[in-house]
């Protein structure tokens, strides 16, 4: 059987949303956690279009929130495949908001989501590979190895980390903290 491969444009999913009164916190912006809950909708909409199967979600890599959404505004989320491995795929998601009346967009935040492909049986399936054409395709690529290689070395560091308090003390009194 030969393996398949996609471009990124054939799994992308933009969703755009009007943000309401009731998406919004007590500071009257659009809550965190709305937001988030979209991030995850979009990237398992894009991650099941790719690998043609259930997803789930394996890990999100930050999530900065740039700039408030307003209510009124209009939400939107772009979301592409930027890296796969053998089972899990590195969805990339832009989010932006609009002005309705006067067109002004902000961008608000972006994400990555890891997301591993399901079969029916609930164990991990083997996705297409990922055809790169244009040079942010092989851009977006190369970033998502460094990211890896970054948090592998992150990992590695804390899993050897070994904590001695007094060590620490001249650290800790540089930061809003007090110690008893």
């Amino acid at each position: 059987m030969t393996k398949k491969f996609k471009h990124s444009s054939e799994s992308a999913v933009i969703l755009s949303q009007l943000m309401l009164p009731s998406h919004s916190n007590f500071g009257g912006k659009i809550h965190g956690g709305f937001i988030l809950s979209l991030l995850d909708q979009v990237a398992f909409a894009c991650a099941s279009k790719h690998s043609e199967n259930y997803c789930v979600t394996a890990s999100v890599d930050r999530v900065d929130f740039l700039n408030p959404v307003e209510v009124g505004e209009l939400l939107t989320l772009k979301s592409t495949i930027n890296y796969v491995g053998r089972t899990s795929m590195v969805v990339g998601i832009r989010v932006e908001s609009e002005h309705i009346h006067d067109g002004t967009k902000k961008h608000c935040n972006s994400s990555y989501f890891t997301m591993v492909a399901k079969d029916k049986n609930g164990k991990s399936a083997e996705v297409p590979g990922l055809k790169l054409e244009s040079e942010d395709d092989y851009r977006r690529f190369i970033k998502n190895i460094k990211r890896m290689e970054n948090r592998s070395r992150h990992d590695e560091i804390f899993s050897n980390f070994k904590f001695d308090k007094k060590e620490y003390q001249s650290v800790l009194k540089q930061h809003n903290v007090i110690m008893k």
